[in-house]
């Protein structure tokens, strides 16, 4: 597994000789494929099948955005270097956005951060559409002068970057971490399970709340892309899981996607290939986190892009109230629907269960911690959903709580 390689002179301080492991599937927790590039590895959060079934542009970067995907390893190593092969995206008229952050987490505890630099960038025109890829070299992450002795080591990739791994140095070898006695939770949700503004990878509500719910995560969630697609039912059908838990519903009304006619039946066909793989499991659905600007008003959401010079991007509901008779979706249609739904459902399947977003996220914490830019949370605001999330689903009068949740 490992191969030797001669020690980097300009590189981080090392014990000894630089060790070069090859990135390859058996070393990542959290992807459902791996793809092999030109450059190394690029993760993927859905199989080839899935992204040769949509063209849609935004879902393709979302999916390569490894949010809850991380190296996994047992080692010695006092230094370990990350070269990845970043993309990301800048905004015409608006200051860069920060770089994506690499969370190394060892024996469980979060140890250090750190950034590549390069990359290719995604140039979009907020106005027209229009989009400009510039290339750009392969970056590096260091993390020196780490504890002695043997460690398990995760490095947790950037949730919002796409990123291909080239290489892995350290300088003692690494082993596989052993596989975790952990039970394996699959969720699947939008932007704000994404990751939306948190500030790094273990700093989403998922990765929060299965860190307090001891659990190993595989997080399909995709930015812009919760939208009852049979291509992801289908996904989580086919991934080996433990427990299951679906938000649905503000992407739905972010695009106007859907009237209420297709929405039921949609949502009934999601739920019923879920279970054609996993007939048993503790299934969670959860209906959308309070979200003012749509709770009464339809979508589709517009950017706001009035300060965008300096930095500040919003978004508002530009549909109307009155096209709700009509059967246009908002917030509060779609968590009415889901809690009928999910209880005619559960009658018939006894591990089916329902969450209303608003006891992760309601009118109290609104005012306390309003949504910066009205539709995603921020740091803050992951940390409460998680932890909300973590006593509701988790804790022993949960769905997901005990030995057989």
């Amino acid at each position: 597994m490992n191969a030797s390689a001669r020690p980097d002179p300009d590189s981080s301080p090392a014990a000894g000789p630089w060790t070069t492991t090859p990135v390859t599937a058996r070393l990542l927790r959290g992807a459902l494929e791996v793809e092999p590039t030109a450059h190394g590895v690029l993760p993927h959060r859905l199989p080839a099948r899935a992204r040769a079934q949509c063209t849609d542009g935004q879902l393709a970067r979302a999916e390569a955005q490894p949010s809850g995907v991380r190296l996994a390893f047992r080692t010695r190593a006092t230094a370990v270097e990350l070269d990845a092969l970043r993309t990301t995206m800048a905004y015409e008229g608006a200051p860069p956005r920060p770089d994506g952050v690499y969370d190394l987490v060892v024996d469980g505890r979060l140890a250090g951060q750190g950034s590549v630099d390069g990359g290719h960038v995604l140039w979009v025109d907020l106005s027209t559409g229009a989009e400009e890829r510039r290339p750009g070299p392969v970056g590096t992450v260091r993390f020196p002068r780490l504890p002695e002795g043997v460690k398990d080591i995760e490095i947790w990739l950037p949730h919002n970057e796409i990123t291909e791994l080239v290489a892995l140095r350290t300088d003692a070898p690494v082993e596989e971490a052993p596989v975790p006695e952990r039970r394996v939770w699959l969720h699947h949700g939008s932007s704000i399970s994404h990751g939306s503004n948190a500030t790094s990878p273990t700093a989403i509500w998922p990765a929060l709340a299965a860190a307090r719910g001891g659990v190993e995560l595989v997080n399909l969630g995709f930015g812009g892309g919760a939208l009852l697609d049979g291509f992801t039912a289908r996904a989580l059908r086919d991934t080996p899981a433990d427990l299951i838990s679906v938000k649905i519903g503000i992407n739905l009304v972010n695009t106007d996607l859907m009237r209420l006619r297709a929405f039921t039946p949609a949502v009934h066909s999601f739920l019923d290939t879920i279970r054609e793989g996993h007939p048993t499991t503790p299934l969670l659905v959860v209906s959308p986190l309070l979200c003012p600007i749509h709770e009464d008003t339809p979508g589709p959401s517009a950017p706001d892009l009035s300060e965008i010079g300096e930095g500040r991007l919003s978004f508002r509901a530009t549909g109307d109230p009155a096209e709700r008779a009509a059967g246009k979706l908002t917030l509060t249609v779609v968590r009415d629907e889901l809690a009928r739904l999910v209880e005619r459902r559960a009658a018939d399947d006894a591990r089916l269960y329902y969450l209303d977003g608003r006891e992760l996220y309601g009118e109290a914490d609104a005012a306390e911690l309003p949504l910066p830019d009205r539709l995603h949370p921020d740091t803050a605001t992951h940390r409460r959903v998680g932890e909300r999330f973590a006593a509701l689903a988790f804790g022993a009068d949960g769905p997901f709580g005990g030995p057989g949740g």
